[in-house]
């Protein structure tokens, strides 16, 4: 938590998968946030972020980029600081897409995958695909502005058959 304010400040989400077995092509998971406006709250994200990008302001950052799950633990990572997002900016959703380039796969192909979402050393989720073995993507977690300001999250498991291009389109489209 952050100063005295009763919402969640900065998080930090985590992804872990294993690697694909050996002579099969990499398995290559990746973490996206999608943010979102007031006025189009469930439209066109106005910031993505994912590999490669960071937001304009430098509110959500991408700390870890694995291309193959190989590592101990969490091997990919994102820095969410909520309290630092302007007003205008009501809704953040986060989710998990995995390249295609080896062929279709779904999470349930993909061995001991996991995301944590985690602020400070609190655990606010741990989530492990389990409930979207058929999807390509899926969102995880929704982060929201309350009319005082305040950030809360809430488990926002849904999952999508569409490959990381069409995830980003997607991300914020579904309501609760």
């Amino acid at each position: 938590m952050s100063g005295l304010s009763k919402g969640i400040g900065r998080v930090e989400v985590a992804l872990k998968w294993d690697p694909a077995p050996s002579g099969a092509p990499v398995h290559d998971l990746d973490l996206i946030a999608g943010v979102f406006t007031a006025d189009d709250a469930y439209g066109a994200p106005a910031q993505l972020v994912h590999f490669g990008s960071r937001s304009p302001d430098g509110t959500i950052t991408l700390l870890r980029d694995s291309r193959t799950g190989q590592g101990f633990g969490y091997d990919e990572a994102m820095t969410v600081e909520l309290e630092r997002l302007a007003p205008r900016y009501t809704r953040v959703v986060v989710g998990v897409a995995i390249q295609q380039g080896a062929g279709r796969l779904t999470f349930g192909d993909i061995g001991s995958t996991g995301v944590r979402v985690r602020e400070g050393y609190t655990d606010l989720l741990v989530h492990d695909f389990a409930d979207v073995p058929a999807a390509r993507s899926a969102t995880i977690v929704e982060f929201v502005r309350g009319e005082g300001g305040d950030w809360s999250f809430r488990p926002f498991s849904h999952g999508f058959d569409a490959d990381p291009q069409a995830f980003s389109a997607l991300i914020g489209s579904v309501r609760s």
